[in-house]
């Protein structure tokens, strides 16, 4: 897979967007699918795309795997978060993983850097508690990132939960070079690569020995890197007029039992039960 054009993440974002606004109305996935091909943009290739994860719907009732099988349209990482929404074992919900891929697809469109777009996705992995060594596997197959990036995905992907993120940002960060250089030593031409700026390191330096998620919303806060979407409590408001109105119906049972009472027309005889029923 190669890096696609603008058009087509814009349209991707849409495609994502328009699924998770219209899946609460408790319509099918195909039915919601089959509407919005129409509404996509004939001069990219997503209509295509669409066409084909309709008739994987049709035929396995997933749509992860089809994801997997148009590689060259569709990333690794959405792929992985698809499958993950239908893992029936998991509890990763389908709408949450429709707003991350429509939040990646619309960083995307506007250039995403491979920092930027790394850490979006492994906060993704972070909120969700999702599968880091499946979930880093994706991340580095995506074309975004260079042989250098992919290679130090994969050293992340072996030392997460042994060493911190924040120390492994900064170890590969120019704050960190320039730190090196201030002490009067330089590196050496086999040294690894520098992939973060000074900024990230700077930062990165600052979060040591703390949460993942305070590295995330530091970075966001001063270099304005995509958050990523959190998951929603549910709405209780929905669910509080059915039982208002079924708590309604049992006073009003039990005030005209009260007035019939009173009238001395109360007859148990009706709450009997009859021979042989």
């Amino acid at each position: 897979m190669s890096e696609l054009e603008r058009e087509e993440y814009v349209e991707q974002a849409y495609l994502f967007r328009v699924l998770r606004q219209r899946l609460p109305d408790n319509l099918p996935l195909q039915e919601v699918l089959g509407q919005v091909r129409s509404e996509l943009l004939a001069t990219t290739r997503l209509p295509l795309a669409v066409d084909f994860l309709l008739a994987e719907l049709k035929h396995r009732g997933l749509m992860g795997p089809a994801l997997r099988k148009l590689r060259h349209y569709f990333a690794p990482f959405q792929a992985y978060l698809v499958a993950e929404s239908e893992n029936e074992r998991g509890r990763f919900d389908i709408r949450v993983a429709l707003e991350v891929l429509e939040a990646e697809a619309e960083y995307r469109s506007r250039g995403a850097s491979p920092p930027g777009l790394f850490l979006f996705q492994f906060e993704t992995l972070c909120r969700n508690r999702l599968n880091y060594d499946h979930g880093l596997t994706a991340m580095a197959q995506d074309p975004r990132y260079d042989a250098d990036w992919r290679e130090w995905i994969l050293a992340v992907r072996r030392q997460v939960g042994l060493v911190d993120l924040a120390d492994l940002v900064y170890g590969r960060s120019e704050h960190a070079a320039s730190r090196a250089r201030a002490r009067g030593r330089e590196l050496s031409a086999e040294a690894p690569p520098i992939l973060f700026g000074e900024k990230e390191g700077q930062i990165a330096f600052a979060s040591r020995g703390q949460e993942p998620l305070y590295l995330f919303a530091a970075l966001q806060r001063h270099l304005g890197y995509p958050a990523v979407p959190r998951p929603k409590p549910p709405d209780e408001a929905q669910q509080l007029l059915p039982q208002v109105l079924r708590r309604l119906e049992r006073i009003e049972t039990r005030v005209k039992l009260l007035e019939d009472d009173q009238k001395g027309g109360f007859d148990l005889s009706k709450f009997y039960e009859k021979p042989g029923g």
